[in-house]
């Protein structure tokens, strides 16, 4: 993490403009990204005549017709029905392969050849999202994944397919989400001028889709089989296709850019993500959390509450969390703080409010309160930072960066996952939790005290 400097100013402020990028690039060809701001800069405190949709023009009519315009609705429920897909994967998974008699472990394999595949080529999702454009490379993701859900589907429904088999096409899966996921964040400013709502809303939906996943796969595996769960998957990815091939996205100037090799690419991305502070800082400090906080929450709120009140219990628990991440979403729709990620920081003591009333064993009322207060928490963070990194970061080098937060959160996250059981065995769980709690309090004050990170600042009216 860079030292605090004396410095008024923002380190980065010379790479990150402190006016409003060209709300619509796509509209001025001859102006890209690096050639200086839009003659008609916007204050950061939202003050002057023009906002991001007046300036963007007549031509930029279909992203200034407001959050829900044609682009954004067909995004929307892109994001939306995949993410509903996702959720089924691992009840159709436990229940397709402990159904076969498969033993519990080849759960746990399954699942990861899904994510590993995931880590290891997001990086390379990202270049190729720069290369060929992300909506390109989400529709061949989900073509990927339409694929394979639908080759498991015919399996499990015709018979006990071969381990490897299930292996092999968990993994497709994943290459299919590590081709998806890099262009998300550079398609949200894209499809809406207003960033921080428009994340805000894709939370929302998330979080209900987080829940709502898990359950019907629970419900169709009870009324058909597995099979039939991987056909409502497949089935997901190729509505998330066909919304995602209708958009109508005018070209950035950078679409069409020269670029160099491949690795060439990827040391670009590497040197613009080193250039800005607040941005290393953060996924810097995110490692740690991810590790030593997210990793071990999910195992251990698992197996303390399972074991002390039930499956039910912890199937209720999460679902509060995910009420929780609705409330967090819906606050970030009404807050523009000046400041997102200092406000996103100050949230996510919450987070330890959680892990203590875990660790203490206190009942189940209490503990879904906890879990209320965790997920906004956790949400409301999200959408401070994926609307900063979205308006702060060039749009040409936006999806590599990207990437390169997505892999070392899912890296550390599932490391902190795997390393959660022994290290409880050897300490303790209550132990490990309040530890984790200080770790979150830990990297709250980091956050407060970096001054690039502290003092970074909302664009716009983003």
């Amino acid at each position: 993490m860079e030292k605090p400097t004396g410095r008024a100013s923002i380190p980065d402020a010379a790479r990150d403009t402190r006016t409003s990028p060209d709300p619509d690039p796509d509209l001025h060809p001859d102006r890209g990204p690096d050639r200086g701001p839009s003659p008609s800069p916007v204050p950061l405190d939202g003050g002057g005549s023009a906002g991001l949709a007046d300036l963007a023009g007549p031509a930029g009519s279909a992203r200034s017709a407001g959050l829900w315009n044609r682009n954004f609705r067909y995004f929307f429920v892109a994001r939306t029905v995949a993410l509903f897909g996702d959720g089924m994967i691992p009840v159709a998974l436990t229940a397709g392969l402990l159904g076969a008699g498969r033993p519990a472990s080849s759960v746990g394999f399954a699942l990861a050849a899904w994510m590993g595949p995931l880590a290891v080529f997001v990086l390379f999702g990202g270049v190729l999202a720069d290369r060929f454009t992300p909506r390109r490379m989400m529709v061949i993701a989900d073509v990927l994944r339409l694929i394979g859900a639908s080759v498991l589907a015919v399996a499990f429904a015709t018979g006990n397919p071969p381990l490897w088999a299930v292996y092999v096409l968990s993994s497709v899966a994943g290459v299919g989400a590590a081709l998806f996921q890099p262009g998300v964040a550079s398609t949200v400013p894209r499809v809406s001028t207003d960033v921080q709502r428009a994340n805000a809303v894709l939370r929302v939906a998330e979080a209900l889709m987080t829940m709502a996943g898990p359950a019907f796969a629970g419900a169709l595996v009870g009324l058909a089989s597995a099979g039939a769960v991987y056909a409502a998957n497949a089935a997901t990815f190729a509505v998330s296709g066909v919304c995602l091939f209708l958009m109508r996205l005018a070209p950035a100037p950078h679409d069409d850019a020269v670029r160099g090799t491949f690795t060439a690419e990827l040391v670009d991305g590497w040197r613009e993500f080193r250039a800005r502070s607040w941005l290393w800082g953060v996924i810097a400090v995110w490692t740690v959390y991810g590790f030593a906080v997210l990793g071990p929450m999910l195992p251990l709120t698992a197996v303390l509450v399972t074991e002390a009140h039930g499956s039910g219990a912890y199937g209720m628990l999460m679902a509060v969390n995910g009420a929780g991440s609705v409330v967090g979403g819906l606050l970030a729709l009404r807050l523009r703080p000046s400041h997102p990620l200092a406000a996103g920081a100050v949230a996510l003591p919450l987070v330890a409010v959680s892990l203590l009333v875990l660790a203490l064993g206190l009942p189940v009322p209490v503990l879904a309160a906890g879990q209320l207060l965790a997920g906004g928490a956790a949400a409301f963070w999200l959408v401070m930072w994926s609307t900063t990194v979205q308006t702060h970061v060039p749009p040409q080098a936006l999806n590599r960066l990207h990437a390169y937060d997505v892999a070392g959160s899912l890296l550390m996250v599932a490391a902190g996952r795997a390393l959660a059981g022994p290290v409880a065995e050897a300490v303790g769980a209550p132990e490990l939790l309040v530890a984790a709690a200080v770790i979150n309090m830990g990297v709250v004050a980091v956050l407060l005290v970096a001054r690039p990170i502290r003092r970074l600042k909302r664009i716009g009216h983003v």
